[in-house]
């Protein structure tokens, strides 16, 4: 009799979780939709600021409908949705996913422009902590400028007749003066901390990588000063001719202190005050 109860409420139980899971689906308002009506209410919860819920229906409709233009649609749609939901990690694998799945699509452009606009944005926080002086410039991180910097690289080489080449241009040449500045001001960082040698590689690297930005001026003023510090006349001298040659009216020259007579030795008349 035990038996025979026990294995009646086992019975009953299943037939409960199988009445609930069908009536799960057929409670699911989504159940009978098209890929048009997935995309047109995913479109319209975007335009209503509910990304999570559009997220939900692309997402769905790819699951439903993996095949056509819908559900390649979806999947660049889900990614901006993503990067508005402040979900940069999965906005950026999203992106990157639509880029191996479709190399061909008419719209891949897109995916590699919002993959520098989610960079760009860490890296506008990035600017944000370092004028807030949260710590030192040294103590921050410019790698999303940097891959910011090379997914726009990439778009305007790969489809330099794509529409956001002019926008993706524009934050390159900000990027680029903005992480020259960054450099220059470990570089001084260091300087001020009487860690000479680490300036002067600091300047080092923006000469050598950010030549047409405006802190080369800084740089070359700072290597000159660190060589001073360290006694390296000869080098501070040759950092100061490149200085004036290149920037006659800087402000480090009045700084860096030259032995007396120093340019007159250098026998080059243009560097001669």
């Amino acid at each position: 009799m035990y038996m025979w109860f026990r294995r009646s409420s086992l019975v009953t139980a299943f037939l409960g979780l199988l009445v609930a899971g069908c009536a799960s689906v057929d409670d699911d308002p989504t159940k009978n939709w098209s890929p048009q009506r997935f995309y047109a209410e995913a479109k319209s919860e975007m335009s209503q600021g509910d990304f999570t819920a559009a997220i939900k229906h692309f997402e769905a409709l790819e699951a439903r409908y993996p095949y056509g233009r819908y559900a390649q649609q979806a999947q660049l749609e889900v990614a901006y949705a993503y990067y508005k939901d402040k979900q940069p990690e999965l906005a950026i694998a999203a992106a990157e996913r639509f880029i191996r799945l479709h190399p061909t699509h008419p719209h891949v452009d897109y995916a590699y422009y919002l993959k520098g606009l989610i960079n760009f944005k860490e890296h506008s926080n990035w600017v944000a902590r370092l004028l807030r002086q949260e710590s030192g410039p040294a103590d921050h991180d410019p790698r999303a400028a940097r891959q910011a910097y090379r997914d726009f690289k990439e778009l305007v080489e790969r489809f330099p007749r794509s529409r956001y080449v002019q926008d993706a241009a524009q934050r390159m040449r900000f990027l680029f003066d903005t992480m020259a500045r960054y450099e220059v001001n470990v570089a001084r960082f260091y300087y001020e901390r009487k860690a000479y040698v680490a300036a002067v590689n600091r300047s080092k690297y923006v000469l050598e990588n950010f030549q047409r930005a405006p802190a080369v001026e800084h740089a070359l003023g700072i290597q000159a000063l660190a060589y001073g510090k360290m006694g390296m006349e000869r080098l501070m001298i040759d950092s100061y001719r490149v200085l004036k040659k290149n920037f006659p009216e800087s402000p480090y020259l009045k700084q860096i202190p030259l032995p007396e007579n120093a340019l007159e030795k250098t026998g080059d008349p243009a560097f001669e005050q």
